[in-house]
């Protein structure tokens, strides 16, 4: 078992979403996570959870890692010790 990690993550893609859960996973972790790709699901996920990490991608067609960042602090972010948002890695369409 890694080390437990309550993870947030806007991503519109399911296939990416996993992706970065491997990655934690290679890192020595165990992400217990939520994915979220609109503003209703972020904000019912707000109020069941508490999050040490959220990753974000910058730019969705319907919604924004910046959008959910503002949620975020306008709910506040409680014990959040790093928010992350990422445009598309090289090579990748945007």
């Amino acid at each position: 078992m890694g080390i437990p990690l309550r993870v947030l993550l806007v991503e519109d893609s399911e296939d990416d979403a996993l992706l970065v859960v491997r990655e934690l996973r290679r890192a020595g972790y165990d992400p217990i996570y939520e994915r979220v790709d609109s503003a209703p699901a972020t904000e019912a996920v707000l109020d069941c959870h508490t999050w040490d990490l959220v990753l974000g991608d910058y730019n969705m067609p319907h919604y924004s890692g910046t959008a959910a960042l503002q949620r975020l602090r306008e709910h506040g972010l409680g014990r959040v010790s790093s928010v992350t948002l990422a445009k598309a890695l090289p090579g990748t369409a945007t």
